[in-house]
């Protein structure tokens, strides 16, 4: 008696082997960022990031309005894809309590169309939309944290500190659009499990285009187009030496 292919075993191969091409993917994308930095896109975010929290905090904070803008910017762009994957969780929500969301599956998918596979299919989209809901929180703590340290009136705050909040936040980011990434193959897998796997590496094959970084590290330094604490200090000198002049006139007028 020989073996009987039936739609279903779709689901059981390429499901699990699209799942493990993109999980095997962000595995090494992983490594090369911990290892090597400076050949992801990441790692060069992040560097870029460090070096603009250092010239920030050159500026006088009276002045700094801009680089809260900036920050600002990125926390409307986190609270709005937070808001979108609580949205989209709500709808799988509403789609998992309805019956009749199965009739279509059953007519036009090919591949495994049984109500717990179904079933599986929402909940693993759910969760996914949850975690990237979580990491864009979490993006938006980190960078309302980094805006109110580097708006401090004194120059009291490590420029480690807010360079960890930006950096964190850069990073929970990422983690929340790998999510949003996950899910979107997700749902191609609700039309079937060849769209699902024909997704995953399409996907990964952009992606490992865009994570990957062929510009050189960029080294800022510290006395480059003038805008540097040598300037800074300067400026602070010609003021200090305006009072003292002011001061010595007026004891002289006495």
């Amino acid at each position: 008696m020989g073996w009987a292919w039936k739609e279903e075993c779709l689901d059981l191969i390429l499901v699990p082997l699209g799942f493990l091409i993109m999980c095997s993917y962000h595995l090494f994308l992983l490594h090369r960022y911990l290892k090597h930095p400076q050949l992801t896109a990441i790692g060069y975010e992040n560097n870029n990031k460090s070096a603009w929290v250092k010239k920030m905090l050159l500026i006088e904070p009276k002045d700094r309005g801009f680089a809260v803008s900036v920050l600002s910017g990125q926390l409307i762009a986190s609270t709005s894809l937070s808001t979108i994957s609580l949205v989209l969780c709500s709808l799988i929500g509403a789609v998992l309590g309805n019956s009749y969301g199965n009739y279509l599956t059953d007519r036009f998918i090919f591949g495994d169309t049984s109500k717990s596979t179904t079933s599986i299919k929402y909940i693993m989209l759910l969760l996914f939309f949850l975690l990237a809901f979580a990491c864009f929180v979490q993006t938006s703590r980190h960078f309302v944290h980094a805006g109110f340290l580097i708006s401090m009136a004194t120059g009291d705050v490590p420029v480690e500190c807010i360079q960890k909040a930006v950096i964190r936040g850069n990073n929970f980011w990422a983690v929340g659009l790998r999510a949003l990434y996950f899910a979107t193959t997700l749902l191609l897998w609700i039309f079937g499990p060849i769209p699902m796997f024909v997704g995953s590496v399409a996907t990964v094959m952009i992606l490992h285009f865009l994570d990957t970084n062929k510009e050189p590290m960029i080294v800022y330094r510290t006395n480059k187009n003038g805008a540097d604490g040598g300037r800074f200090l300067k400026r602070t000198v010609q003021e200090v030496t305006t009072v003292v002049a002011g001061f010595q006139h007026n004891i002289g007028s006495k």
